[in-house]
């Protein structure tokens, strides 16, 4: 029984080391071409019609972006001249889908009827009678109906004067960059970032973008151009940190955790390192 029991324990040890991961952070920054958009809180290009910013922290990168009217007409975004590239490979914001959007509606209605039931039971004298009663039985009915409408991707937005739309369609990228000199779980005093200039940058990305304003048939073109200057792995208490939340004056129970090297022009990619992984 002992041996059973000492059996059990390292069992149950092995299996609870096994289970054990550390989470790692592969951390991006990116650099616009155009340096002027970096000259802010986020990162932005504007022209005479329009102002189109970017925020790319997300886990891969999100190479989405808001698109902002300054005009005082209609300006029509070509989705289908619209691209993202990464690394000379062009990438349709275009896809030509259809949407199904689905609702149902259901209802449930109840009713008594009467039944006839045999009734056994004991008796005062302890003896075993048989009557015949009259129960109640309950009967749910269940209805729904349902309506789907089906949504065709569109080719043209349109965004009035004086609004914003979002786009968003791809990340940047979603594998981790591995180099010989980029441990791939280093401890805290073992962090290193790796730079790059412009041509020798494992990621060059660009968002190619048409738009026309009002009836106007000249189209409106430009390239808001990127590359990844920087990349640096962490373990995750040099990333996330923990605060209380407070909501006029007062501190909830529970933390949340949030990104201490949060910015619009870096993204991120999470990843677990099992206890048994000792590769770096």
């Amino acid at each position: 029984m002992k041996t059973l029991n000492y059996l059990i324990i390292i069992a149950l040890s092995v299996l609870t080391l096994s289970s054990c991961k550390t989470t790692y952070y592969q951390v991006y920054r990116a650099v616009p071409s155009d340096r002027s958009m970096a000259n802010r809180e986020a990162l932005v290009y504007e022209d005479e019609n329009c102002e189109v910013t970017y925020n790319l922290w997300s886990h891969g990168g999100n190479m989405g972006f808001a698109f902002f009217n300054k005009s005082k007409e209609n300006i029509y975004l070509n989705l289908d001249e619209c691209f993202f590239v990464r690394n000379d490979v062009a990438n349709d914001y275009y896809l030509d889908r259809e949407f199904t959007q689905t609702s149902n509606v259901g209802s449930k209605s109840s009713r008594k009827k009467g039944a006839s039931v045999a009734l056994a039971g004991l008796n005062f004298l302890g003896l075993i009678q048989t009557n015949q009663g009259v129960a109640e039985v309950s009967e749910s009915l269940i209805t729904s109906s349902g309506s789907s409408i089906s949504v065709k991707e569109k080719k043209i937005i349109t965004i009035p004067p004086g609004t914003l739309k979002f786009i968003s369609e791809y990340n940047i990228n979603e594998s981790l960059y591995r180099d010989c000199d980029l441990l791939k779980y280093p401890r805290r005093k073992q962090v290193k970032t790796l730079h790059f200039m412009k041509e020798e940058s494992p990621f060059v990305f660009s968002n190619r973008i048409t738009y026309r304003v009002g009836e106007s048939t000249e189209p409106v073109q430009f390239e808001n151009q990127f590359y990844v200057s920087e990349i640096t792995n962490y373990p995750k208490k040099e990333v996330v940190d923990y605060e209380y939340d407070e909501f006029c004056g007062e501190k909830s129970e529970e933390r949340y955790n949030f990104f201490k090297i949060k910015s619009p022009d870096r993204f991120y990619i999470m990843y677990l390192k099992n206890y048994q992984d000792t590769k770096h």
